[in-house]
């Protein structure tokens, strides 16, 4: 997977290697919020999701937090383009630990069935707020094609 990295400690010494579609799940299933990006009519449209991963797949959903409607800008896009991007990041003052992990795919609306219920699920597993109150939205469900990313180099 060329144009990943990440850093590897060998007997005290971090050097920079190649980093595996694991280890990119990996780092991705760290943080908590991802930014998730679509694509519309009237150009790109990016928002920070909360989300749960199982294997290649990502899944958010629409929650109770207000909002106008369900039909969110982000679900119009989906439709008409399942192209997506979800890109998660770390930021430290030490720009040393810097990195990032980018997930390219393509999204589909999960409104109900087998699928829909084991998104939910695994989303309620993986924050506490929705085990109070489950997501009744729509599920977007994003079918990683490619992960990458990017760490920062430690100084000398």
């Amino acid at each position: 997977m060329s144009g990943v990295c990440c850093l590897l400690e060998v007997a005290g010494t971090e050097y920079l290697a190649p980093v595996d579609a694991d280890s990119c799940r990996e780092l991705f299933s760290s943080q908590a919020v991802a930014r998730l990006a679509t694509i519309g009519p009237g150009g790109p449209h990016l928002v920070p999701i909360v989300f749960a991963i199982d294997g290649d797949t990502i899944v958010t959903a629409i929650d109770q937090k207000p909002k106008r409607t369900h039909r969110l800008q982000r679900v119009v896009n989906i439709e008409g383009d399942a192209r997506v991007v979800a890109l998660v990041d770390h930021y430290d003052e030490n720009w040393d630990r810097l990195w990032w992990v980018r997930a390219d795919g393509a999204a589909s609306i999960l409104r109900s069935g087998r699928e829909y219920t084991a998104a939910i699920d695994l989303l309620v597993s993986r924050y506490q707020q929705y085990q109070a109150a489950r997501p009744d939205g729509p599920v977007i469900a994003i079918s990683v094609a490619r992960w990458s990313g990017w760490q920062a180099a430690p100084s000398q």
